[in-house]
C-alpha cells in the first residue's frame, strides 16, 4: 500500500463545500490501496463550522496538527463583522468604506498568496521533521488556501518526494482576485508563485475542465480534471414541500446575487396571484446584505425564507424536500471554470435543477450530461421566465419530477478510484 501525506487546511470542524473534499477522498483512499495522513492546522480561524462532520473522519487515519497564527483573528479586533465577511469571501459590491479598503489592502498587498502564508516555514520544518521518521510515497496539498501550496514545493526541494498539487479553485483568475487592491508589484508576485507552483508539481489536479484549459497555458505538466461530487447517502425521502419552493443551499454572496431572477420572480407573482401565494424562496447559509435588498426591492420579502447556516445532514434534507434546486454562479468571464461543490449534492437529491450563471460555464456541460434541469445564461430573463413556468405548473399537477443519468460518475469512490490512479502514476513516474 502506498502513502501519501495530504496538507489541507479545511477540516472538520470546518463547514461549508471547502472541507467536504479532501474528508470524502481520505475516506475512500484506502478501498484503492492508499493510505493517507492528513496535515492541516490545530487551532484554525473557520468562519463557518459544522461539529457533525468530526464525526466523519475515519477513525483508522492519521491527522497531523499544528498550530497556525491567523491574522483574521487580529483583524477582528477592529471589525469583526467585516474581518469574518472578507474571510468568507464576502466583499461587498457597493463602494468599500475607508476600514474595508485597509483590510483588503493589507490582505491583498501583505499576506502573499494569502492570509495563511505564515504557516508555511513552521510546517515544512515540522513536517520534514515527521517524513524521517514516518515515509510517505508522495505528497498532496489543496489550496485555496495557495500558501498550503508553497509547503508542498518546499517539501518537494527537500525530502524529495513527487508533490502533486491540487487546486479546488483558480489562483489569480478567481473572481475576488480583482477585488483586493493589488498592486502592480504585488499582483506580479501572485503570478510568479502561481507559475513556479504550476512549473514545480509533478502534477496538477483541478475541479473543472476550463481550470485546465487555463493552466495549460502556463505549464506543460500534467494535469487532471477530477470534479468534486457526492456521497451517496440513504436518507427516508422526505416529503416534498407543499410550496413552491426554490431553495439555494449554501452561501449567496453579493457577486452571485441573480437580480434578473427576482425580476423575473416579481413578474410572474404580479401576473398570477395564486403563483404569488404559492412561491417560496427558499435560502439556507451565508446570504449578503445586497441579496437581501434585491429580493425587497423585488416585493418578495414576504416570498422568501433565510435559514442560516444548517449542518450538512439538514442540508442534505432540505435539498430533496426543494421542489426545485437553484444553482447560481456570478456572470462574468472569471468564474465560467467554477463548478459548486453543491452541484453534485443536488445531483444526488433527483430534484429539478435550475442553474444560471455566465455563458459557456463548465456547469451547463454537466447538467446536460445528467439530464439533471436546464443551465440558462445570465440575464436570459425569457428563457427563465418560460422554465420557471413550465416547473410551476408540473408543480401544480404533482408532476414535478427529473429522470437524471450519469449522476454515478460523480460519486466520491468514483472520483477516488480516479485520483488513486494519478497518485500511483505519479509515485511509478518517479
Amino acid at each position: 500500500m502506498k502513502k501519501a501525506l495530504i496538507i489541507c487546511y479545511y477540516w472538520p470542524p470546518a463547514g461549508g463545500p471547502g472541507v467536504q473534499r479532501w474528508l470524502k477522498f481520505v475516506s475512500h483512499l484506502k478501498s484503492f490501496d492508499i493510505d493517507p495522513v492528513v496535515y492541516v492546522p490545530q487551532n484554525p480561524n473557520y468562519p463557518i463550522v459544522d461539529q457533525d462532520l468530526v464525526a466523519q473522519i475515519p477513525k483508522e487515519i492519521t491527522v497531523l496538527k499544528r498550530p497556525i497564527k491567523e491574522p483574521y483573528k487580529f483583524a477582528a479586533i477592529f471589525s469583526k463583522k467585516k474581518t469574518q465577511q472578507i474571510s468568507s469571501g464576502i466583499i461587498s459590491n457597493k463602494k468599500p468604506s475607508a476600514l474595508e479598503k485597509l483590510l483588503l489592502y493589507v490582505r491583498g498587498n501583505y499576506f502573499i498568496p494569502d492570509a495563511r502564508v505564515g504557516w508555511v516555514t513552521p510546517s515544512v520544518v515540522f513536517l520534514k521533521q515527521y517524513l524521517k521518521a514516518n515515509p510517505v510515497d508522495c505528497i498532496i496539498s489543496s489550496g485555496p488556501p495557495h500558501s498550503l501550496h508553497l509547503i508542498g514545493m518546499e517539501l518537494q526541494k527537500q525530502v524529495h518526494l513527487p508533490w502533486i498539487a491540487d487546486f479546488r479553485d483558480p489562483w489569480t483568475t478567481i473572481h475576488y482576485h480583482k477585488s483586493l487592491l493589488l498592486t502592480k508589484a504585488s499582483e506580479a508576485k501572485h503570478k510568479a508563485l502561481e507559475s513556479l507552483v504550476l512549473n514545480s508539481a509533478n502534477h496538477i489536479l483541478v475541479t473543472s475542465p476550463s481550470t485546465a484549459k487555463e493552466f495549460s497555458l502556463l505549464t506543460t505538466k500534467p494535469i487532471t480534471v477530477i470534479t468534486n461530487g457526492f456521497e451517496p447517502t440513504i436518507i427516508d425521502t422526505p416529503v416534498l414541500d407543499t410550496k413552491f419552493t426554490i431553495a439555494h443551499i449554501g452561501s449567496l454572496l453579493t457577486h452571485r446575487n441573480p437580480t434578473y431572477l427576482w425580476e423575473v420572480l416579481s413578474q410572474i407573482a404580479k401576473e398570477d396571484s395564486i403563483f404569488a401565494q404559492d412561491l417560496e424562496i427558499c435560502l439556507t447559509g451565508v446570504v449578503s446584505d445586497e441579496v437581501l435588498s434585491g429580493i425587497a426591492l423585488a416585493g418578495l420579502t414576504n416570498n422568501t425564507t433565510i435559514k442560516g447556516y444548517v449542518s450538512h445532514k439538514e442540508a442534505v434534507v432540505l435539498q430533496h424536500k426543494a421542489q426545485v434546486l437553484l444553482l447560481l454562479e456570478q456572470d462574468s468571464e472569471d468564474t465560467k471554470a467554477i463548478i459548486p461543490g453543491k452541484l453534485f449534492e443536488y445531483l444526488q437529491a433527483a430534484r429539478p435543477i435550475i442553474a444560471i450563471g455566465p455563458k459557456g460555464s463548465d456547469i451547463e456541460g454537466i447538467i446536460n450530461t445528467t439530464a439533471s434541469g436546464v443551465y440558462v445564461s445570465a440575464h436570459q430573463k425569457d428563457v427563465l421566465k418560460k422554465q420557471i413556468l413550465f416547473y410551476y405548473n408540473a408543480y401544480k399537477k404533482e408532476a414535478l419530477f427529473i429522470n437524471s443519468k450519469n449522476i454515478e460518475l460523480f460519486t466520491r469512490k468514483a472520483l477516488t478510484k480516479k485520483l488513486a490512479g494519478v497518485i500511483k502514476s505519479v509515485i511509478t513516474a518517479s
